[in-house]
């Protein structure tokens, strides 16, 4: 029996804190085997106790001697993007990633490990801000940063910018809102904006002091559902039942548009956002502005920690951009179909 096992992990933060759950589930199966991970966030796995040592990718000193020269170490360096299951969008991505490597999934969760320095810790820049109402979370805007994105607004999992900006019309009277964003993102009014570039694990250290939580999907979804708090996250252009949580509250489209466009090859649409490749025309076929807002300010599900607050009923059509310019898993979804209105 091999005494090593090896991880070798690329991509987004995201995709590295879902990876977790894949290790924790290999971990349970294999209580023996020392787990190796390399990977391009190495601090997702710092502390983690299910694992022997990380590396950061090209940083890698003695590894092939110490690892891989007579020695019979699994090595599972596999892209789970590329699998069936995950291409036809059949299993989530952990069973998927489970699948793919040859083991049993029993519903582990991503887990963020913490020291007492990293647990307790909060930019002081914020924890000087009086709050005078609870704290929402908001991140609308994700991605890998300017360097690896041609815009600053991505269609396929970002929320449109005017509805980023009608939602917060709408909860500025309920909560303070912390905008964590990048410096190059679209300036919202009425919000704390908080674009400093920190460690991450600091940055997800702020949910333990947001009140609630409103993502789209990108690392603070995966980060939420690690540290156990819920949270209320909008998808577009993928898909809550391979990405997402059933601990979250997630709203799907109300239109899809499943068939992606003539550039796509393996999956319907790109990460980033091409916008070219956008299907819609109105943002009222994107997103459910209502059914959001409304999960924000009715009690939540983990702990209704605050008073139950009037909820709005009747729905408010946003206008469409291009009408302004001329004059999991199971998962937790909203009222949505899955497929076409």
């Amino acid at each position: 029996m091999s005494e090593f096992a090896v991880f070798n992990i690329e991509g987004g933060i995201g995709k590295h804190i879902l990876s977790t759950a894949v290790v924790a589930a290999y971990k349970k199966n294999n209580p023996d085997k020392k787990i190796i991970v390399v990977c391009a966030w190495p601090e997702v796995y710092l502390h983690n106790k299910d694992i022997h040592r990380v590396y950061r990718l090209g940083n890698v000193p003695y590894f092939y001697q110490d690892y891989i020269v007579g020695k019979d170490t699994e090595v599972f360096a596999q892209e789970p993007y590329k699998q069936k299951s995950h291409i036809s969008k059949n299993k989530h991505l952990i069973q998927t990633w489970c699948d793919m490597i040859g083991t049993k999934y029993n519903g582990e969760a991503p887990r963020l490990s913490m020291n007492i320095r990293e647990a307790g810790y909060i930019d002081p820049e914020l924890a000087a801000i009086q709050k005078t109402k609870p704290l929402l979370l908001f991140q609308p805007f994700g991605g890998p940063g300017k360097d690896h994105q041609a815009d600053n607004y991505s269609w396929v999992r970002d929320i449109h910018p005017q509805v980023a900006q009608h939602i917060v019309d709408k909860l500025k009277e309920h909560y303070q809102i912390i905008h964590v964003c990048y410096d190059f993102h679209p300036k919202i009014n009425d919000v704390i904006r908080y674009e400093k570039v920190v460690p991450k694990k600091n940055l997800f250290n702020l949910l333990r002091y947001a009140d609630r939580c409103l993502f789209v999907d990108s690392s603070f979804q995966h980060a939420a559902a690690a540290m156990g708090k819920e949270a209320t996250v909008v998808w577009i252009g993928t898909q809550p039942e391979v990405f997402g949580y059933d601990m979250h509250q997630n709203f799907k489209p109300p239109v899809e548009f499943p068939e992606g466009t003539i550039d796509s090859f393996l999956h319907d649409y790109n990460f980033t956002g091409a916008i070219h490749e956008c299907p819609y025309d109105d943002v009222n076929q994107m997103f459910d502005v209502n059914g959001i807002v409304n999960s924000l300010l009715q009690p939540s599900r983990q702990a209704a920690a605050a008073e139950p607050v009037a909820v709005e009923s009747a729905p408010e059509p946003v206008k469409s951009a291009a009408k302004q310019e001329k004059s999991a898993p199971g998962v937790k979804t909203g009222k949505h179909k899955n497929g076409k209105k």
